[in-house]
């Protein structure tokens, strides 16, 4: 991939090339349309999971990459980092149904410049690719007050989420945990041995005061079924 995007900041011809990742034809299908109603943005390529959209962007070169957390094998967060580190300045809008207490944060500490929730991107979408196109964080008013209070004078808030509090290898454990995955297969979708996973569910009992297998599922089950 091409380390760096030629300036256009001072080009008003020059069209914004977004990119879609995510699982759901229908909803690639409807962000595309939206955007290529707005003058001077384009979507240039699209993709359902991390390999692929890998290899897409990094022959199509887009100005902008929009990210599903939840993709048809992988994690959002983990195409996030590789692309990060594939190219520093690439710049990139996580649009999702999870959680925006959970994953924005951890959305922004991957590499993204902005989180926007599925259930307001109709209104919003223009808006957060513009901002980010312009180089500025895109979040909702709520989680940038959210995230200010708990960096600012150190303030916590209260009745946060203990969901919050895991790495972003044991959520996405969770979440295929939620979605009824054996041990075995998660193993195999992360590329992790089963004794590793039965690390992660351990911890994730630790971590959420739960105590047994059957709670941790019954935890997750309730969590994906509620978090999209």
């Amino acid at each position: 991939m091409k380390n760096g995007m030629p300036n256009n900041k001072n080009n008003k011809s020059h069209t914004a090339r977004i990119f879609i990742v995510d699982d759901h034809p229908m909803l690639r299908d409807g962000m595309a349309t939206q955007i290529s109603h707005e003058p001077g943005l384009a979507v240039c390529g699209e993709a359902d999971d991390v390999e692929p959209a890998l290899q897409l962007i990094s022959e199509l070169c887009p100005d902008l990459v929009i990210v599903d957390i939840s993709l048809k094998t992988g994690h959002g967060i983990d195409l996030i980092k590789r692309l990060r580190e594939r190219n520093s300045t690439i710049k990139m809008l996580v649009i999702s149904m999870y959680d925006e207490g959970v994953y924005a944060e951890r959305s922004l500490q991957a590499g993204a410049m902005g989180y926007l929730n599925k259930q307001t991107a109709r209104e919003t979408l223009i808006t957060a690719i513009h901002t980010v196109l312009e180089g500025k964080t895109y979040l909702s008013p709520e989680m940038t007050d959210r995230i200010l209070k708990s960096h600012i004078g150190g303030m916590v808030e209260p009745g946060k989420s203990p969901v919050e509090n895991l790495s972003d290898r044991e959520l996405e454990v969770l979440t295929l945990i939620g979605q009824g995955n054996t041990t075995g297969a998660i193993a195999k979708k992360l590329f992790l041995s089963v004794h590793t996973i039965d690390t992660y569910r351990e911890k994730l009992k630790i971590k959420l005061n739960l105590a047994n297998a059957a709670e941790l599922n019954c935890f997750a089950a309730q969590w994906v079924l509620e978090n999209g």
